[in-house]
């Protein structure tokens, strides 16, 4: 009962309005998420999948909880490690890890596909926590969805079943392991908890990447060197952290919303970047992804 509360006074006190510190944390998971798409293709030339993500969390945890233990930091008690040792392995291992073997064998459109159905999922979690979402937040879920559908047609529908299986059980093991953060198994306090989690993804992580026969090697180009330490900045210890705080401080259909952006920060990057070319169609599809976020926040301010 005290979780369905907990939960049901979350989503209030988050429809009330958007602070600084939660739009700082929408533009951090949007931008620098949205840009790991591209960082992670040029680092793959040097790491291998499980590894590369593995290293990634091991050492962002370890710089974190180092920092906080620096600052006083009360250590996570052995309740708070179980809990983050269940969240990071279905949150890191299962979500992180499912998307970097997918990706050896399935088309990157696909696997944006399934991400984009990330916000239904975490509808359909939180349901059984009896939190139940407006209508204008699962009106821009499903527009959204159809808009990141558009993105992927023609030859970006195709891979293996072995790479399907990994990508929608990484996907529901990402939303279980978010919601659970949420509402039934509380982490240490602050960073502290989340350095725990990222600690606990890692391990297993680098046991996913010993299982699959991995090779750990250094890097031999420096573009896989300043790309791995973009992740463990960027991508990790500011992107990550600033989505577990979007799951404390706000709903969880907003703090997936990156998973509707990052398609389109991608195609924006690929663009200016890559130098590649984009058909009007794509232009169209994402206009449909950025109306779906503007209808979310229109329905919160409703």
């Amino acid at each position: 009962m005290s979780s369905v509360v907990a939960a049901a006074q979350t989503a209030d006190s988050a429809r009330r309005g958007l602070s600084p510190l939660i739009i700082g944390c929408l533009a951090a998971t949007w931008l620098i998420w949205g840009s790991t798409y591209l960082v992670v293709r040029v680092v793959l030339v040097d790491f291998a999948p499980f590894f590369l993500m593995a290293t990634r969390f091991l050492a962002a945890g370890g710089v974190l909880m180092a920092w906080q233990f620096a600052r006083g930091a009360t250590p996570p008690c052995a309740r708070e490690w179980r809990n983050a040792a269940v969240i990071g392995t279905l949150m890191l291992g299962g979500g992180m890890g499912g998307v970097a073997y997918a990706e050896q064998t399935i088309a990157s459109g696909l696997v944006v596909a399934f991400i984009a159905v990330m916000p239904i999922l975490l509808i359909v979690v939180n349901l059984t926590f009896r939190v139940f979402p407006r209508r204008a937040e699962v009106l821009a879920v499903c527009v959204g969805l159809v808009g990141v559908l558009m993105l992927t047609q023609g030859p970006g529908l195709r891979g293996s079943p072995a790479g399907l299986i990994a990508i929608s059980l990484g996907t529901m093991g990402w939303a279980l392991g978010s919601v659970w953060s949420q509402r039934g198994l509380p982490l240490a306090a602050g960073a502290t908890g989340y350095a725990s989690q990222m600690l606990c993804g890692g391990v297993a992580l680098l046991i996913m990447s010993a299982l699959a026969g991995e090779h750990w090697h250094r890097p031999v180009h420096d573009g896989s060197w300043i790309g791995w330490a973009y992740l463990v900045l960027f991508g990790t210890l500011i992107g990550f952290n600033a989505y577990m705080v979007l799951l404390k401080r706000t709903t969880a259909t907003l703090a997936a919303s990156y998973s509707l952006v990052n398609p389109v920060v991608a195609l924006m990057l690929g663009v200016t970047v890559g130098g590649e070319s984009v058909s009007v169609w794509e232009w169209a599809a994402a206009g449909v992804v950025i109306s779906a976020v503007v209808l979310l926040f229109l329905g919160r301010r409703a």
